[in-house]
């Protein structure tokens, strides 16, 4: 394998990872936290607020458990996109969904993991962004074989 595999992970993929300890999601966290050389990982600030008010609001328990598993993801958090990037990309897909895809190609992800299946169809059949637009298990299926080698 040459190049390292970069992944964004959607804020919906961390909070199922953090909620379960089955799954696709949980997988690619574990994964993450072995510090594997062949896969690094990458989530926007605009995913990390979205879970915290999700977290707060609704699950004020789990705020342990995400605290605790947050830094062994070695995640790369990157910046709020600017207001000019948002306006740039309007119409491409759900105005509370641009920050998350202006996050992932600022980053050179090479996918961009999401359970959000039907707000992200669009883009993802349009094939104009430079990374895969793919569902945990998807992630999975492509990469895990590549990473375990």
């Amino acid at each position: 394998m040459g190049k390292k595999i970069k992944v964004f992970l959607d804020s919906n993929v961390l909070l199922s990872g953090f909620l379960s300890d089955k799954g696709a999601p949980r997988i690619i966290l574990d994964l993450l936290t072995l510090r594997l050389s062949e896969i690094c990982a990458a989530t926007g600030r605009y995913n990390i607020i979205e879970i915290e008010r999700n977290l707060e609001k609704k699950m004020p328990a789990v705020i342990p458990i995400c605290m605790k598993y947050m830094p062994l993801l070695d995640l790369e958090i990157v910046p709020l996109p600017s207001r000019e990037t948002i306006m740039s990309m309007s119409g491409q897909i759900a105005d509370k969904d641009i920050p998350v895809l202006a996050s992932a190609i600022s980053c050179n992800a090479d996918y961009l993991v999401t359970g959000d299946k039907k707000d992200f169809a669009k883009p993802k059949e349009s094939g104009k962004y430079p990374f895969q637009i793919v569902t945990p298990a998807e992630f999975l299926e492509k990469v895990l074989q590549e990473i375990l080698r």
